[in-house]
């Protein structure tokens, strides 16, 4: 092999991707293959497998999905690989609303978010961003972080999600996508118990009166903001 091309090639940053759909994988993998400064080291579909192959491979960046389909979520991996692989870069790539979920990723230790609309024009440069230090958002949310940070947080209404826990709002999605209480322990891997005291602290910290009122507005919510949780 010519030595100067070995030397490019052991210089490419190792990305592993973190997604429950192989067709996601698969598409950000062609955009990224591309490219000279990186390569796609791995793929995982969930937390574990997610784990499994950092140990692997040790790769430089995390692509991560914020929704898994497993019992983590990706705001949950992310605070994982920050305590445990402090080293490695995490970008989240989603389809939910950045306004309601960005700041949330950014706080457990994530460099960057990502929607998934824009991804196959936006992921180099956001792998370029995240890559020299900086933190990459898109201009609108990046400048309501700044004012937020400016200006002190804003008082939170009665109806705003953004008092829930990362968590809550977990359980609060899969409440508004029609799940019961059984299906949503199954899917995150709680307890009934743990399911329904989180039910009873999203109806307190929302102020709603009953299970009926609590479901209305979930679902309400996620229709309104167009967030499915698959």
């Amino acid at each position: 092999m010519d030595q100067e091309a070995f030397k490019g090639e052991i210089k490419k940053k190792k990305v592993l991707l973190i997604d429950d759909h192989p067709v996601v994988r698969n598409g950000i993998k062609q955009i990224i293959d591309l490219e000279e400064n990186y390569f796609v080291s791995g793929e995982a579909s969930n937390a574990d497998e997610a784990i499994a192959e950092i140990n692997k491979n040790q790769p430089d960046i995390a692509i991560i999905d914020i929704t898994l389909g497993s019992n983590a979520s990706g705001i949950d991996l992310v605070k994982k690989i920050k305590e445990r692989f402090p080293k490695i870069i995490s970008l989240i790539l989603s389809m939910h609303d950045e306004g309601i979920f960005a700041e949330r990723a950014i706080r457990a230790g994530a460099k960057g978010y990502l929607m998934k609309e824009v991804a196959p024009v936006n992921i180099i440069a956001a792998l370029d961003k995240i890559s020299s230090g900086n933190l990459y958002l898109s201009k609108e949310m990046f400048e309501k972080i700044v004012d937020k940070m400016v200006h002190g947080v804003e008082e939170k209404t009665n109806t705003s999600v953004d008092v829930l826990s990362d968590r809550e709002l977990e359980v609060f999605q899969h409440i508004g996508n029609g799940y019961s209480s059984k299906e949503i322990s199954k899917k995150l891997n709680l307890s009934i118990y743990t399911v329904e005291s989180h039910k009873r602290n999203i109806r307190e910290k929302l102020k709603l009166h009953d299970a009926s009122e609590l479901l209305r507005y979930a679902i309400q919510w996620v229709f309104a903001s167009k967030k499915v949780f698959f």
